[in-house]
């Protein structure tokens, strides 16, 4: 096995669901135009309230992917 160099790259999803789904929808949008995504950290999770309720989630991630040799 060789060793790896990864890059990272913060990247923020939203969804009016959930943390986790604010966090499947960036990682699946960042792995459309960013090859080898290996790994995700969360950073910042925050959201917006509407007339008392929640309205949006919003996740802040670092993401690493590893860069081709």
């Amino acid at each position: 096995m060789s060793d790896h160099v990864y890059r990272l790259s913060e990247i923020v999803g939203s969804s009016r669901t959930s943390v986790d789904d604010a966090i499947r929808t960036a990682i699946r949008k960042a792995a459309q135009t960013v090859r080898h995504v290996e790994w995700f950290e969360t950073k910042e999770i925050r959201g917006q309230v509407v007339d008392g309720d929640v309205n949006y989630f919003q996740v802040r991630l670092a993401i690493g992917f590893r860069v081709e040799d």
